[in-house]
């Protein structure tokens, strides 16, 4: 996710540098075959090209919304997945301990369990990041093996899909504990609607994941703006050449103006773009990374762990 306040130059440059030079090209084209040639069949009236700019700005308008409330969503519900965890482990803590049916085990069997239901959270959230972004195993092997088991890491890593399998985890674990009298059947009951709510939130991952935008309202809203920047100076050249308070070379002003109007529907398009799939590691994309990190600090530090990662802080502007 970029986190400067403005843009930098270069971005925009790298965004929309390839539209730029076509439309400057082709403008310029434009302007030399009416002015210096005199071929002047190419103009057409000025009406129906605003009434085609206006119906292109409606249209790529909704798609830039429908692109962002893509990127919003899946931000809310790794916002849901931060709190999630959190309560995930407050209940840990509260809930699995010794009651009246279970002789009371060591304080380091209870340390040992909080450890593990907490380790298995922030293992989930990583699987779930690297689930989503598609990422190898090599990452698997540094960012989520380390928070399990090696039987449980082996045996999630080959599964189709990882996360679902350590929730799955987590719910056998309070099977066991409520047999053994460490969970009375409320709070297992509680727990598991905690389990539902991270499953939940990953299903809802896994719907923008899964679920492209749709490909033909982004491919014409693609087109629609190409076939505007296409006929707009041709419907300009003549308004600006019918100006000739500024002599024979007014007709080129239409040049800069032109590419202008081109390049500004453009970058609305382009916006609309990079919003669509937040979730492909790129730079205008949810930062699960940080968000990953963020979380496994929070829980470490509540099992009163001080060797603790840093944050992770953005790069060249970007948070990944």
């Amino acid at each position: 996710m970029y986190v400067r306040k403005n843009l930098r130059w270069n971005v925009v440059w790298q965004l929309t540098r390839r539209s730029l030079f076509l439309f400057t090209i082709y403008n310029t084209a434009v302007c030399f075959l009416y002015g210096p040639l005199n071929i002047h069949w190419l103009d057409i009236p000025w009406q129906p090209v605003a009434l085609l700019g206006t119906a292109v700005a409606f249209y790529i308008g909704f798609k830039s919304n429908g692109s962002y409330d893509r990127f919003w969503e899946g931000r809310q519900l790794w916002g849901t997945i931060v709190n999630t965890s959190r309560f995930w482990a407050i209940r840990a803590f509260d809930y699995v301990h010794a009651t009246p049916d279970e002789v009371t085990p060591e304080a380091d069997d209870i340390s040992e369990l909080h450890r593990r239901l907490l380790y298995r959270q922030i293992a989930w959230c990583n699987a779930l990041r690297l689930h989503l972004r598609r990422q190898t195993a090599a990452q698997w092997d540094t960012e989520v093996a380390p928070f399990l088991p090696p039987e449980e890491a082996a045996t999630a890593k080959v599964l189709s899909n990882p996360p679902t399998h350590l929730l799955r985890r987590q719910s056998i674990e309070l099977r066991e504990l409520f047999q053994r009298g460490l969970l009375t059947e409320f709070r297992q009951v509680a727990l598991m609607r905690t389990i539902q709510d991270l499953l939940n939130a990953q299903g809802g991952c896994e719907r923008i994941k899964n679920t492209p935008f749709p490909r033909q309202y982004a491919y014409f809203s693609f087109i629609f703006v190409w076939v505007f920047a296409a006929v707009l100076p041709l419907g300009l050249v003549e308004e600006f050449d019918s100006r000739m308070a500024l002599g024979q070379y007014h007709v080129w002003l239409m040049v800069p103006f032109s590419v202008l109007v081109s390049w500004v529907f453009n970058v609305i398009e382009v916006v609309g773009h990079t919003s669509e799939n937040p979730f492909e590691n790129d730079i205008y994309d949810v930062p699960m990374t940080a968000i990953c990190r963020s979380i496994e600090i929070d829980l470490r530090e509540l099992l009163g762990e001080t060797e603790l990662p840093s944050k992770i802080e953005a790069v060249d502007d970007v948070l990944y």
